[in-house]
C-alpha cells in the first residue's frame, strides 16, 4: 500500500507570548518571555507566585456568553486556536467533505480548575451535592475535540490523546498516520491546557518541579543554564491543520511544511524523572528519523523538550549526541519553553508550531535566559542562546517527554513535490 503524505496547511495559537500566529512568532524572533506574576488567583502563599499566563484573551471574541460558561478555560483555548487554524487553512471554504475531517486533540489534565472549584463548593456547602450540570462536560479531556467538531460540523474521527506533556505531539502523530492510511482528508490537531490554578501550581510545587525564582519571573525559565531550578508553568492552546497532500494541492492550499514522521517510546524508568542516560529520548529520535526516512545529517534544528529542569536537560542532550554523533555539533538546538513556559499537554503542539515556522522561515528561535554555562553540558553544542539565528532549515524535530516516561517526537521538513 502506498502511504499518503501529510502537510501542514493552517496554524492557530493562544499563548503567553501572543494570541495570534503573527504575535507568537514575532515574540519568538525577539526572544520575549511570557512569564509574570500570577493574576488568575491569589498566589501569595505559594512557593511559586508566577507563571506564563495567556494575556488579553477574551473568550467572547469566539463564543457567546452562554457557550463560554459551559466550557473550562482549556476548552476555550481549544476553540480559539482551532478557529484561527481552520480560517488560516481555508479548507472549509474549498468545499471539503466534512465527513472526511477529523479532530484529534491533546491535553494532559483537562478541566483542572473546574474540578478544583467544584470540590471547594462541595466542601463549603457541607457536602450538599449541588454540582453544576456542566461539571463533567467541562472537566473531561475529550470535550475539547467534541466542541470543535460540533462547532464546525466535522464528522470524521474525534478523540483526545492523553500522555502527560507528550499529549499533543501524540495528537499530531495520530493525525499523520490516519492521513497516511487514507482515513481522512483533513485533521484538526493540537492541544490546550489551563493549569495555572491553585491545584496546578500547588501540586507541581509539592513535587519541587517549578522554578521558585519569584524575584525575577521573566528569567526563571532558563533551559541549559547552570542555575536552572525548574520549569515555569504555562497555559494556552495551539492547533495545526494536517492535510493529505493531494487534497491540499487540488485546492491550491498554502503549505507551511510537510509532517514527515513521528516517533514514540517509553523510558520504562521512573514516574517523573527521565532516564539518566536519555535512553527513551534516544530511541524516540531514532524512530522519528526512521519513520520520516530522513538521515541524521539532514536535520538542521531540534526544538528540544528543554523544560529547565536539572535532570531533564542533561538527559536530552546526551541522547542527541548519541543519535546524531558528530552532526550534533552542526545542529541548532533551542527550547522555546524558555519563552512560553511549559504548557504541559499543549507543549507538543505549541513547540511544533515554532518548529514548523522555523522550517518555513529559515529562522531558529532562541533559548533565552542563558547566563552561566553548565559544565555538565558540552559547550560545543549550538544551543542558540539568547538570539534567533538565520540558517537554512531543511528538516527539524520537535521533542516532547511526559511524566510516566512517555516520549513523542515529530519531524517536519520543507515541502517539495
Amino acid at each position: 500500500m502506498q502511504l499518503k503524505r501529510a502537510v501542514i496547511t493552517g496554524l492557530g495559537v493562544v499563548s503567553p507570548v501572543g494570541n495570534s500566529v503573527e504575535e507568537y512568532w514575532k515574540s519568538h524572533q525577539q526572544g520575549q518571555s511570557g512569564a509574570a506574576e500570577i493574576t488568575l488567583f491569589d498566589a501569595e502563599k505559594f512557593k511559586t507566585r508566577f507563571a506564563c499566563e495567556v494575556k488579553g484573551f477574551d473568550p467572547l471574541e469566539y463564543l457567546d456568553r452562554k457557550e463560554a460558561r459551559k466550557m473550562d478555560r482549556f476548552a476555550q483555548f481549544a476553540i480559539a486556536s482551532a478557529d484561527q487554524a481552520i480560517a488560516d487553512s481555508g479548507f472549509k471554504e474549498s468545499g471539503t467533505d466534512l465527513d472526511e475531517v477529523g479532530v484529534i486533540w491533546g491535553a494532559g489534565i483537562g478541566g483542572m480548575d473546574t474540578f478544583f472549584s467544584e470540590a471547594i463548593n462541595l466542601r463549603e456547602n457541607d457536602y450538599n451535592p449541588r454540582f453544576s450540570p456542566f461539571f463533567i462536560p467541562k472537566v473531561i479531556t475529550d470535550i475539547a475535540p467534541g466542541h470543535i467538531s460540533i462547532r464546525h460540523g466535522f464528522r470524521g474521527m474525534n478523540f483526545a490523546t492523553v500522555s502527560a506533556c507528550a499529549s499533543s505531539t501524540n495528537s499530531l502523530i495520530d493525525a499523520l498516520n490516519y492521513i497516511r492510511l487514507g482515513k481522512a482528508e483533513v485533521i484538526v490537531a493540537g492541544g490546550s491546557e489551563a493549569c495555572v490554578a491553585p491545584s496546578g501550581v500547588g501540586g507541581f510545587n509539592a513535587m519541587h518541579a517549578l522554578s521558585v525564582r519569584n524575584d525575577d519571573p521573566k528569567t526563571a525559565s532558563r533551559p541549559f543554564d547552570k542555575d536552572r531550578d525548574g520549569f515555569v508553568l504555562g497555559e494556552g492552546g495551539a492547533c495545526l491543520i494536517v492535510e493529505e497532500l493531494e487534497h491540499a494541492l487540488a485546492r491550491g492550499a498554502k503549505i507551511y511544511a510537510e509532517l514527515a514522521g513521528g516517533g514514540l517510546s517509553a523510558d520504562a524508568h521512573h514516574l517523573t524523572a527521565p532516564h539518566p542516560e536519555g535512553l527513551g529520548a534516544e530511541k524516540v529520535m531514532e524512530r522519528v528519523l526512521s519513520d520520516a526516512g530522513v538521515a541524521p545529517d539532514e536535520v538542521d534544528y531540534i526544538n528540544v523538550h528543554g523544560t529547565s529542569t536539572p535532570l531533564g536537560d542533561v538527559a536530552e542532550i546526551t541522547a542527541i549526541q548519541k543519535v546524531f554523533s558528530s552532526h550534533a555539533y552542526e545542529l541548532n538546538i533551542s527550547s522555546t519553553k524558555s519563552m512560553t513556559g511549559h504548557l504541559l499537554g499543549a507543549a507538543g503542539a505549541i513547540d511544533a508550531m515554532a518548529t514548523v515556522l522555523a522550517v518555513k522561515e529559515d529562522l531558529v528561535p532562541p533559548t533565552i535566559n542563558h547566563f552561566t554555562d553548565d559544565p555538565a553540558l558540552d559547550p560545543k553544542m549550538n544551543f542558540t542562546f539568547n538570539a534567533a539565528e538565520r540558517r537554512t532549515v531543511r528538516a527539524a524535530i520537535s521533542n516532547t517527554f511526559g511524566f510516566g516516561g512517555h516520549n513523542a517526537s515529530v519531524l517536519f521538513k520543507k515541502f517539495s513535490s
